[in-house]
């Protein structure tokens, strides 16, 4: 028997978050010390810096389910790494024409500068990213990716 299609009223989106650990994965650890309210669809890869992501690392959690992905760094200039976050942006930027040529929205993928000390921002960017992403639906692409 076929799956019923799912209806974006019972829809939980998969996300991936990427973030840097100087800044956004501590603003991470911030919202949850002081108990901010987030969804629970966010499941984190700690990276030492946003600069170390790669538009490989993008696909393949969009290829493997993910449904949206969250890229979080340090705000530009205050990288601990000096320039990172400007090798983020300028990979961010090559990922959304690739995105382009396989059909993909852009939508399903954001960066974010997030600094340790707004973990508020931090929630609110789940919140806001969770709620685009159910409101868009799931993937049309991983069907065509299934194997």
């Amino acid at each position: 028997m076929a799956e019923p299609a799912k209806t974006n009223e019972n829809f939980e989106p998969r996300i991936v978050a990427f973030l840097c650990h100087w800044c956004t994965y501590t603003g991470a650890d911030l919202a949850g010390t002081t108990r901010q309210q987030y969804p629970p669809n966010v499941r984190v890869v700690h990276l030492m810096c946003s600069g170390a992501i790669d538009v490989v690392y993008v696909l393949k959690a969009l290829m493997d389910g993910a449904d949206g992905v969250l890229i979080g760094g340090c705000h530009p200039g205050d990288c601990h790494y000096q320039s990172g976050n400007f090798k983020a942006r300028r990979r961010v930027s090559i990922l959304n024409k690739v995105l382009e040529q396989f059909g993909i929205p852009r939508d399903r993928v954001w960066l974010r500068w997030i600094s340790a000390s707004e973990g508020r921002k931090f929630a609110e960017t789940i919140r806001e990213i969770t709620a685009t992403v159910k409101d868009m639906g799931p993937a049309e692409f991983k069907a065509e990716w299934d194997v």
